[in-house]
């Protein structure tokens, strides 16, 4: 199985994307991890890579086309991968289907993950973590005993800049510009699964294996 994750940052991909690795005993690929590799490796693609990310400037298609064949080329990929995170853009994915086909591996399915853009922002912005610990709240799913303070050591509570509804919002915009038209370009291929990322992750979870057609 070769799949696709699309939807917005936030909408719940990557649990999605660890519940479908395992079910079909496939590996997710994602271009951080593929770039962290190469870069620690010090290979010839990783330094061409790090060169671009030093001088802060995007890895151009390209390479990153070149990264991922690299990468779905070993063997834990003989029996399928799950990219999440890219492609980013119609040039990417254009390239990517370029690729593919020359390796004769299309892609069966795109698994698009349709959360609102207020419930995102609502989901994200009301995280906070402990700076000490590592431990994660939730103003609704995971609230602390006591306020602003973490329940396993006691240190005061920070929101992530990542996490402020400011952030969220020009990533959301980032992505509706960048990567939300890929549903388009996927569905003339007809090989778009819509899932309504809203529920709980074992709401989603279920959706998404209806529509693989596993019981």
């Amino acid at each position: 199985m070769r799949l696709i994750l699309l939807g917005a940052p936030g909408a719940g991909k990557g649990t999605q994307a660890e519940m479908l690795t395992k079910l079909y005993d496939i590996p997710c690929i994602s271009t951080g991890n593929i770039f962290r590799e190469h870069i620690s490796n010090n290979t010839e693609l990783g330094q061409k890579a790090k060169a671009y990310m030093d001088e802060g400037k995007l890895v151009p298609d390209s390479l990153v086309i070149e990264l991922v064949k690299s990468r779905i080329t070993q063997d834990d990929c003989k029996n399928g991968m799950i990219f999440d995170g890219f492609p980013r853009t119609i040039p990417q994915a254009e390239a990517l289907d370029v690729m593919l086909k020359e390796l004769n591996i299309p892609i069966d399915f795109v698994i698009n993950v349709d959360v609102p853009d207020e419930l995102i922002v609502d989901r994200m912005s009301g995280r906070t973590v402990c700076p000490s610990c590592g431990a994660s709240y939730h103003k609704v799913n995971k609230i602390e005993t006591v306020a602003g303070k973490c329940d396993l050591c006691g240190a005061d509570l920070i929101q992530r800049e990542d996490d402020k509804a400011e952030t969220v919002k020009k990533r959301l915009d980032v992505y509706h510009e960048q990567t939300e038209p890929l549903i388009a370009y996927y569905k003339t291929q007809g090989k778009v699964l819509d899932i309504d990322g809203v529920g709980t992750v074992e709401e989603v979870r279920d959706r998404v294996k209806k529509a693989l057609g596993v019981k």
